[in-house]
């Protein structure tokens, strides 16, 4: 039987990065994918694979992905609670953490989760250019 549901961590995570890389305008065009190991392999606990800055290299970082054998976490390191609201709305499993700084981690579980975790990272980045403009 053949599977139709990409649910490989490591392939959702190449998709969120072809996501990122394919706008070159608008909000999401505003990212950029640093740090990327293209070799990472998933662990259970999760291996860091890129992270998601605004303004490119030297820019300042949103989010951070990590690789798991069945998923993609995304870090969000600003604009944690549009990020969490965002990803509930989108149906997507998150997870508020009350460490210093707070975060939220979103997890992106099969590939057609992929659009709605770019949703998410739109939310952010409209927020954080909002507040350092």
């Amino acid at each position: 039987m053949v599977r139709d549901e990409l649910t490989d961590g490591k392939q959702i995570g190449q998709l969120l990065s072809s996501e990122i890389h394919g706008h070159e305008r608008g909000t999401l065009g505003k990212l950029s994918v640093t740090e990327a190991d293209a070799d990472v392999e998933p662990t259970v606990e999760g291996a860091f694979a890129y992270g998601i800055d605004v303004g490119g290299r030297g820019g300042d970082r949103i989010a951070s992905a990590y690789v798991h054998p069945d998923r993609l976490r995304v870090k969000f390191e600003v604009g944690v609670e549009t990020a969490r609201k965002a990803a509930e709305a989108d149906g997507l499993r998150v997870r508020p953490k009350a460490s210093e700084p707070p975060l939220t981690i979103v997890f992106v579980e099969n590939g057609a989760e992929v659009k709605a975790a770019s949703g998410v990272l739109g939310a952010v980045v409209e927020e954080f250019l909002d507040q350092t403009d």
